[in-house]
């Protein structure tokens, strides 16, 4: 049953060195509080799961705290690379990164598998795809009734998936809606689970067909107010679209990354003191 407690608790109870951890979000609720935690809490050698790394990753391995990468896509939105993971790859600063690619369709298919209790996903996705060559954990398996050949990859079950979402109820059930992505599955297929929300609430609520996470299913929820900035809670702010322009520049340099990062996320004590510093409490507006 969730319990609600500080992010900086929840992080330090249920995140450890060596873990494999998946902060998950489609384009709107990117949990980047929980990563900024987890970089001030100095975590190292994990295994970063995620369809559509961007920023809150390329700080993460910027930082140290990554040793390898499962994911299908990898860039800042509408702007081009990210540069600290261009690094880590190329050069191997802060430090090496192994990296483990797979498709948008796998990706999905794999945490289905997970939340299903299933040993693998099956997929049509990589016919006349060079990928498989490059990634061992693609395999072939021939279907028992008809005889063709699909792909095949082995399910995840993240040690800790974490996530943001608009509200939870007191009893730790937490209400997603707006584009849903991968969040429902990632929470299922993890052996545990942190969501940072909005607010909480008496009543979530919830509209028919809703996506709703059972209290059942999270470990912690943590009240964070615009948890996911630069990204955007749907019916709690707007996207940043300047910030993600401004990041190309920032993360450019190893010099001005590490400076920006000392000063906004290691120099303040939890993301409402990030917000303050880094100018985001301004564009962090509820339009609700």
């Amino acid at each position: 049953m969730a319990t609600l407690v500080s992010l900086r608790e929840a992080a330090a109870e249920l995140v450890h060195d060596g873990d494999s951890v998946a902060l998950e979000g489609f384009t709107h609720l990117i949990p980047f509080a929980a990563g900024h935690e987890l970089i001030r809490q100095r975590r190292r050698n994990l295994t970063l799961i995620r369809m559509t790394p961007d920023l809150i990753y390329d700080q993460m391995i910027g930082m140290g705290c990554a040793a390898r990468l499962i994911f299908s896509w990898g860039g800042n939105p509408g702007v081009g690379s990210l540069h600290r993971f261009r690094d880590a790859i190329q050069t191997g600063w802060p430090a090496p990164l192994a990296i483990e690619e797979h498709s948008h369709a796998d990706m999905a298919a794999r945490y289905q598998a997970g939340a299903s209790g299933l040993p693998f996903a099956v997929m049509r996705g990589y016919v006349g795809s060079d990928l498989p060559k490059h990634n061992k954990k693609i395999k072939s398996i021939e279907c028992p009734f008809t005889g063709e050949v699909l792909a095949a990859t082995p399910a995840l079950h993240p040690d800790v998936s974490i996530l943001h979402a608009q509200k939870a109820d007191r009893k730790g059930n937490v209400l997603i809606y707006g584009i849903i992505g991968i969040q429902k599955e990632a929470a299922l297929a993890a052996k545990k689970v942190i969501v940072t929300v909005e607010e909480i609430v008496d009543d979530l609520d919830a509209p028919t067909n809703a996506c709703v996470l059972p209290s059942w299913v999270v470990s912690c929820v943590c009240v964070v107010p615009g948890g996911a900035h630069p990204s955007y809670a749907h019916g709690y702010y707007k996207r940043d679209n300047a910030f993600c322009v401004a990041w190309d520049g920032i993360s450019r340099e190893r010099e001005t990354f590490r400076a920006w990062m000392d000063r906004h996320v290691m120099g303040t004590a939890d993301f409402a003191e990030y917000r303050r510093s880094s100018g985001a409490e301004a564009k962090v507006i509820s339009h609700r």
